[in-house]
């Protein structure tokens, strides 16, 4: 029987390519943290191996015998008082499991990086792969910049040092097992819980989570080493997402645009306030100067190469919030 070890598989994608893995017959096993939140894999056949991206220990145990890596952990969060662990978690924790991965002798690793590590076009084109940053300082926010400098990483492992790597770049994933949830479900939820009141003119690539766990394993079976595959799903503008949300849970979709500038500027104040408070800002800056692109992308090169197929983003718009509400997140509507 292969096997596959996998970090992050108590978060959100890990969660579902967890699931994906079982089904396919493979024996898994989980790199899960000792105080960290397992309700994702609850009743699931996958043996957890106690310990976080810094223990080399628990690493090698999870490695060990293991014909397939998937290094999906990650530390997802647009703002973040202390940036540093971020960093720690995505750039060092990503060499340390390769490093960990390729010295037990695993046939594929295949890396869970992000769109966010692809430079978007200043208009609302699809980019793909090709489209680098020139240096890490264009890069906006510490999230992505750790997410550029992992990717960068990987990649530089594959080339000079011949590590069999193959790297994976999810655009917005949307779907069930979203616990956190991610800044992504958030967006969800908030419509949900009538916490958007407006929208600004921004677009995101929405993918199905279950189809993002499906390109790992698609990445890890036919993917070339040393590449990245886009795995996205549909582009759209924020309005033509709350507008889906509006029409598969029924609630009313927010119909005022927010001008770009009145939202920087509610960003920048809400972000400081939140500093000396020591709270979470509700709209991180960084956020809001993400949204001034248009994150549009193109999977044309997994479906060529990999044979990677989404599915609509009204479908993964429905199950995220048929999860959310299932979860008891959100109050069902009158």
């Amino acid at each position: 029987m292969d096997s596959a070890f996998l970090t992050g598989g108590t978060g959100f994608v890990g969660a579902s390519l967890a699931r994906l893995l079982v089904s396919k017959g493979l024996k898994v096993k989980a790199l899960a943290r000792r105080a960290g939140d397992r309700r994702n894999l609850a009743g699931l056949d996958v043996e957890l191996i106690e310990g976080d991206l810094s223990d080399e220990e628990a690493l090698r145990a999870g490695c060990a015998g293991a014909r397939f890596v998937f290094h999906v952990a990650a530390d997802y969060r647009i703002w973040a008082p202390n940036p540093e662990s971020m960093y720690r978690a995505n750039v060092a924790g990503t060499e340390s499991v390769i490093r960990a991965a390729a010295k037990a002798g695993a046939e594929k690793i295949v890396h869970c990086s992000s769109v966010a590590a692809i430079a978007p076009a200043h208009d609302k084109t699809p980019v793909d792969e090709t489209h680098e940053y020139s240096s890490v300082t264009d890069v906006v926010s510490d999230y992505k910049k750790s997410k550029y400098l992992s990717d960068v990483l990987a990649r530089r492992l594959a080339k000079d040092e011949g590590l069999p790597v193959v790297v994976v770049n999810p655009a917005a994933p949307i779907g069930p097992f979203d616990i956190k949830p991610t800044p992504t479900g958030r967006i969800v939820l908030d419509f949900l819980t009538g916490r958007l009141p407006s929208y600004i003119d921004t677009g995101l690539n929405v993918v199905h989570v279950e189809d993002v766990a499906l390109g790992h394993w698609l990445a890890a079976t036919k993917g070339r080493l040393g590449e990245r595959y886009i795995l996205g799903g549909e582009n759209l503008t924020l309005k033509r997402v709350l507008d889906l949300l509006s029409e598969v849970s029924g609630r009313p979709a927010p119909r005022f645009k927010t001008p770009y500038a009145v939202a920087y500027a509610f960003g920048a104040v809400d972000t400081a306030l939140a500093r000396l408070r020591g709270t979470e800002p509700m709209a991180p800056l960084d956020a809001i100067r993400m949204a001034r692109h248009y994150m549009w992308f193109s999977s044309d090169k997994a479906k060529k190469e990999l044979g990677y197929a989404p599915r609509a983003a009204r479908s993964a718009l429905k199950a995220a919030a048929d999860w959310f509400l299932a979860n008891g997140y959100v109050k069902a509507a009158a």
